[in-house]
């Protein structure tokens, strides 16, 4: 099973431009999308094929609330001084951990992201 790879990621917003607007400061690039009779969303394209979605939060639909996500960003403090101009987005501050320079944040909707920077970025010693 080592071929699986995750291609897809989709959140549900009650705001999807103030969603867009928060997840393009850490650099993806959306563009509005519409499938057949579905909702207007925004689009990411990943590097390896990968896409991350923002839909709606419809009325009556399950919230994605719960899920936790993570990107690997060049720099974690670079991506935390990006949102700034969201305060109370910072949930766990930037820190060397064993998998490398580490932080979490909320996005408007109270998703938690993980930023992790590689070791050799954040130019850490592991050993």
């Amino acid at each position: 099973m080592s071929n699986i790879t995750l291609n897809l990621v989709v959140l549900r917003s009650s705001d999807i431009a103030r969603a867009a607007a928060f997840y393009s400061r850490l650099g993806l690039q959306f563009s509005r999308h519409r499938h057949d009779d579905g909702p207007e969303h925004f689009a990411a394209e990943l590097p390896g094929d990968g896409v991350f979605e923002l839909y709606p939060l419809a009325s009556n639909g399950a919230s994605t609330l719960g899920i936790r996500i993570g990107f690997r960003v060049p720099s974690v403090d670079a991506a935390i001084a990006a949102l700034s101009d969201y305060p109370a987005a910072l949930v766990t501050p930037a820190r060397d951990s064993e998998w490398g320079r580490r932080a979490v944040v909320a996005d408007p909707d109270g998703h938690r992201v993980e930023l992790i920077q590689n070791h050799a970025a954040a130019r850490v010693d592991c050993s």
